[in-house]
């Protein structure tokens, strides 16, 4: 992966759809970053819902954003899109 690209994934930590995201990312060797909001308390808590809110109106998960471009959902079709479109490659194992 292009060192510039960055991947942010928005989570629950029991959500099903959310680990076989983090689990999509990771079998390609992909590097990102990822929050468990429902595991986050307090401020910070309300200041990452709000950052979702930004990028999904309906604050819905899982909700990736990479390089700006959001995903909404585990759709690999359309992820698989999103990193054909920033050619963003499998990084080594």
């Amino acid at each position: 992966m292009n060192g510039n690209n960055t991947i942010k994934l928005y989570t629950l930590s029991t959500c099903v759809h959310c680990k076989a995201l983090r689990d999509y990312f990771l079998l390609r060797n992909l590097s990102f970053d990822y929050v468990d909001v429902d595991l986050l308390e307090g401020p910070k808590r309300q200041e990452t819902l709000k950052e979702v809110r930004k990028f999904n109106a309906r604050c819905s998960f899982p909700t990736t954003v990479i390089d700006g471009r959001v995903v909404v959902g585990f759709k690999v079709d359309e992820l698989q899109e999103v990193l054909d479109s920033l050619r963003i490659e499998r990084g080594e194992p």
